[in-house]
């Protein structure tokens, strides 16, 4: 995961209340074996017609939002199914991070560790930058800083929260893997306790094993 101490760009206004994980990967788009071609299916329905054409109203449609990087959400963003692939179809198509009032809990798990920021700020907040985005002659540029967690525009700042743990990972650009080391002294202090309380635990995988290979071989 790449270092993320601030992320900036374009922002573009998706404001939808209650935007699932089937809007936002549709289901045709998850029978591939691997993460390949996501972006093609982001918002798939909501970007074009059924004939396969662009609808020119959608957001992500228009010119002046082709490189945005970050996302205006409604509140609740990423409701429904546990969709990892809706993750990895924002990421592919340039999307660094999305701002909201809310997010779903399983889409928030799935997105921060994957290096997708999520920023939540206040409604209040949040009603200000989608007035902010639609009133500017220009496309709306945001700045997230992560480690003073607070969201900037030309209108002001909004405040987000972050785990110690996902501010972490952001900062100093580790996975879930990662994250966990940091506290390998911690790990390896509790698992000694551990097996001096209950040293019979200690290799109840390899006894259990060698008593398998044991029975297949009579």
């Amino acid at each position: 995961m790449n270092k993320n101490a601030i992320i900036e760009g374009v922002a573009v206004p998706l404001p939808i209340a209650n935007l699932d994980t089937d809007q936002i990967m549709p289901k045709q788009f998850l029978r591939g074996i691997d993460k390949a071609g996501l972006a093609q299916g982001l918002f798939y329905d909501m970007r074009f017609d059924e004939q396969g054409k662009p609808r020119r109203d959608f957001a992500l449609n228009k010119p002046e939002y082709a490189q945005a990087t970050i996302i205006l959400g409604g509140k609740n963003f990423g409701c429904g199914s546990s969709r990892e692939h809706a993750v990895w179809g924002l990421q592919q198509a340039g999307i660094r991070a999305v701002v909201a009032s809310s997010f779903a809990e399983i889409f928030y798990s799935n997105a921060m560790n994957n290096g997708l920021m999520l920023a939540s700020v206040s409604e209040a907040d949040m009603q200000r930058l989608f007035e902010a985005a639609s009133s500017s002659a220009s496309p709306l540029q945001l700045r997230i800083d992560v480690e003073n967690l607070q969201v900037i525009s030309s209108t002001g700042s909004a405040a987000f929260t972050l785990s110690d743990r996902h501010r972490s990972m952001f900062l100093h650009g580790l996975d879930m893997l990662g994250a966990s080391l940091l506290h390998k002294p911690e790990i390896e202090a509790f698992a000694k306790r551990w097996y001096d309380t209950y040293p019979w635990l200690k290799n109840v995988a390899a006894v259990a094993r060698n008593r398998l290979d044991r029975s297949s071989n009579t």
